[in-house]
């Protein structure tokens, strides 16, 4: 929050020319490439220092499962060393995992999102209400992880991933850039979606986030005071291993709910960009100013060579990057998904056959 915070006094004194939005949009790719080289030590670091872990000690280190082929390489992407931590002094121990899983990465996609917002304003005098949608969608997404802080701490990254190359890739470079793509095909291609556009996407975020946090709030509560009144009128099994397998609600309804409301979500992020795609046109035309529109679709950016952003033979193609996430997330939760399956299969065995007799589908009821 203290960067944040810090983010908002600055734009506040300096606006759209403070120092930290012009340093992102004019060193974007310097960025990344930084990034990635932060992921790559860190993950030689993890690697090295994770050859350091004996049985039994005193910190309670652990290799992670699988983490430990002999396989160099593997090893080194898909993390080693369970939950590596390190003693900064004054600061104390940090997990680095749990660290990069939410700080730098989450919080980079917000300060990417509104830097991008910034750069609209700055190009164009206004600031469109689907770039604010997404910022602010997204910006939900990534306070309320950090507000539910504790409840990251029971996914499968943390308990059961080990931190590598994979997972610091994943937090320091492809969350933040990748996420953020369409604040940033925005920034340069503002779109008005009045209010009917805006109507409905809110109306698929509110969907999602209902289900998403809903069903996480239900699973945190089942699981750490099952006497909970929210919560105890649901039905439950039991199994050998003495676990409790919720059989109602809304782990009734799906054994992976919460990836259903994620995924809702993610359309979200997606559809205030339209159907995508723009061509570049610079000129000088002494008519247009600032802002003005072309043809009822394309934009004039400011300066002294005005600079036409418009749809052309581009339109449609744009949303091969602008729709990628949602595409590369529907991935992500299948993929995901047969992980905790077949982690479960291997835990409870005879019992999450019957737990599957008992609740039929695994994200979406009808279809998966």
């Amino acid at each position: 929050m203290t960067v944040v915070f810090i983010a908002a006094i600055g734009t506040y004194v300096y606006g759209t020319e403070f120092a930290l939005w012009t340093f992102i949009w004019d060193n974007y790719v310097q960025l990344i490439t930084v990034n990635l080289g932060i992921a790559f030590s860190l993950a030689c670091f993890a690697y090295y220092r994770s050859f350091s872990v004996k049985p039994g000690n005193m910190h309670k280190r652990e290799l992670a499962v699988g983490g430990h082929t002999g396989n160099l390489i593997y090893d080194w992407f898909i993390g080693r060393e369970l939950n590596p931590r390190i003693e900064i002094p004054v600061i104390g121990t940090i997990d680095i995992k749990a660290f990069c899983e939410l700080r730098p990465g989450m919080l980079g996609w917000v300060l990417l999102d509104l830097a991008f917002v910034a750069h609209q304003y700055k190009q164009y005098g206004f600031v469109s209400d689907s770039i604010l949608l997404i910022t602010l969608f997204q910006s939900l997404y990534v306070f309320d992880a950090l507000w539910m802080e504790p409840a990251v701490l029971s996914t499968m990254d943390i308990t059961k991933d080990g931190f590598g190359f994979m997972l610091a890739f994943g937090d320091l470079v492809w969350l933040p850039f990748i996420y953020s793509i369409q604040a940033r095909y925005l920034a340069v291609y503002p779109i008005q979606l009045g209010l009917f556009g805006i109507i409905g996407v809110l109306a698929v975020q509110a969907l999602g986030y209902w289900i998403f946090r809903s069903s996480n709030n239900e699973k945190n509560r089942f699981r750490t005071n099952p006497r909970d009144p929210r919560i105890a009128h649901l039905q439950y099994m039991k199994t050998a291993s003495g676990s409790k397998l919720l059989t109602s609600g809304w782990w009734g309804f799906a054994r992976h709910p919460n990836y259903l409301g994620d995924w809702i979500m993610a359309w979200s992020y997606c559809l205030p960009t339209g159907i995508a795609g723009y061509v570049i046109r610079h000129g000088s035309p002494a008519v247009m100013s600032q802002g003005d529109m072309v043809d009822g679709e394309g934009f004039v950016s400011r300066g002294s060579v005005k600079q036409q952003v418009l749809p052309g033979e581009a339109k449609g193609w744009g949303m091969l990057i602008t729709y990628f996430y949602v595409l590369y997330f529907t991935v992500l939760i299948i993929h995901r998904e047969l992980r905790d399956e077949e982690a479960c299969e291997r835990k409870y065995g005879e019992d999450w056959e019957e737990y599957k007799k008992k609740v039929r589908w695994r994200i979406l009821p009808g279809i998966y």
